[in-house]
């Protein structure tokens, strides 16, 4: 494949592409090297304003020499340049090679301007590489449909123009133009999945079949598709399963879906939430359990940073919730209160100038055997049967902060104020407000 045929390639690439500034993440090795050069020498990719960010990972001796390495090419082909360093930090278990990568992206993605489009070099053997990758990960249609062309990112889009390009084409632009370009020693390392991958696999399936790397492409290509008509409909399922709040979900009628659905509007609505997934084995004991817990139960499935909690019928997803110590309490006088184990901020505010001082406040948290009797009621009730009438979730329940005077119970936080407590707040000029901490 001759170098006009990457030419051509990008310029239709560079046309279908959203009309904004181009920042090309290199890295000093071939892909993105090439890709700089190309760019760099289409007007048209000038004229956007193109300009090329390297990440310095600092993770071997010669990574300042990388630094300038770029810094020279860019300034060879006149394209402005600049450097991020990160520190990579191992987090959830993560290798090296993962946490890079995140440390990576995150820089990136802070470069990046307002619909700016941040171009990176990946080609055919790499979707070939990264559709293997998922398959031995138990990937659905999503995961081996592969890399997208062009996908959101950040503040704009992450492009990749050379996806239908092997690898020999940029060796061959490379070598056509003398492009000085460095290979980092960590592709050589095979105990990283990737390397494995293509030191070790790809080359054996090529000699076998020799179209090896079109095959994969197609592979990615109808599984992209299947995925984005799958997507579509979990878009409209999801619309419909979705409670008032955001946060639920109707379970029984998210379990009637198709299989092919099910997983995806799961994934999805947790995606918005900005929850993370739960792997296959955690979504199928999620389903279990809804299926198999009684109608009393309160079935509670975790994984990281996520509590998936169902009550009536709905489905609830959040981060784990702390429990305050049902011991606790405090003395107030009406100035900003933060509660404990993320639940809320309580505060009393002046309604008129003249408002009293207050005497001293208990606050604490429901022991069991509470009851009060609301403003506007003829009789006294349980808190147990007013926070079942309505709806409040057994998990929320002894997150509420109750204020008392002495003995007498003057509020459940802002949901219900007693005949006392409407008196004792009238008198002193104050409304009490609870402000509800996310997810709480």
């Amino acid at each position: 494949m001759n170098e006009n045929k990457l030419i051509a390639i990008l310029k239709q690439a560079l046309a279908d592409a959203p009309g904004h500034a181009i920042v090309v993440a290199l890295s000093g090795g071939l892909d993105s090297s090439v890709l700089l050069h190309a760019l760099a020498n289409l007007p048209e990719a000038c004229a956007r304003g193109l300009r090329t960010v390297h990440v310095d990972h600092g993770l071997h001796a010669d990574s300042s020499c990388w630094v300038e390495h770029c810094r020279a090419l860019a300034q060879s082909l006149l394209v402005p340049f600049e450097s991020v360093a990160v520190a990579v930090t191992r987090t959830n278990g993560d290798g090296l090679e993962a946490a890079a990568r995140g440390a990576r992206y995150a820089a990136l993605a802070h470069q990046l301007g307002d619909g700016e489009l941040l171009a990176v070099a990946q080609h055919r053997d790499d979707q070939s590489e990264t559709v293997l990758l998922k398959l031995m990960r138990g990937a659905g249609p999503e995961g081996l449909g592969g890399m997208r062309p062009l996908r959101p990112f950040a503040r704009g889009q992450l492009w990749r123009p050379l996806l239908s390009l092997p690898r020999s084409a940029l060796k061959n632009y490379a070598d056509t133009h003398a492009i000085n370009w460095l290979d980092d020693p960590s592709n050589a390392d095979e105990t990283l999945s990737r390397n494995f991958v293509r030191r070790q696999i790809l080359p054996r399936l090529r000699q076998h079949w020799r179209e090896c790397d079109t095959a994969l492409s197609h592979t990615a290509q109808w599984n992209r598709s299947a995925a984005d008509f799958i997507l579509d409909h979990a878009r409209r399922a999801l619309a419909k399963l979705r409670g008032l709040d955001p946060t639920t979900l109707r379970w029984a009628e998210w379990l009637d879906l198709p299989e092919a659905l099910r997983d995806p509007v799961l994934r999805l609505w947790l995606r918005d939430l900005r929850l993370a997934e739960p792997t296959h084995a955690q979504a199928l004991e999620l389903q279990r359990q809804l299926r198999e817990a009684a109608a009393q139960s309160l079935p509670c499935v975790r994984w990281n940073g996520v509590e998936m909690r169902r009550y009536r019928d709905l489905l609830y997803a959040m981060p784990p919730l702390q429990v305050p110590h049902e011991e606790w309490h405090t003395d107030w006088c009406g100035e900003r209160l933060r509660l404990p184990a993320h639940c809320g901020e309580l505060t009393l505010e002046n309604i008129a100038h003249n408002a009293t001082e207050l005497p001293i406040l208990l606050v604490r948290f429901r022991r069991g055997g509470e009851s009060l009797k609301p403003v506007g009621n003829t009789h006294t009730r349980e808190l147990r049967l007013l926070f079942q009438e309505s709806g409040i979730t057994p998990w929320q329940r002894g997150r509420i902060p109750l204020v008392y005077h002495g003995k007498v119970l003057l509020a459940v936080g802002d949901l219900w104020i007693s005949d006392a407590g409407a008196e004792f707040f009238a008198a002193h000029q104050r409304r009490l407000v609870w402000q509800v901490a996310d997810f709480a």
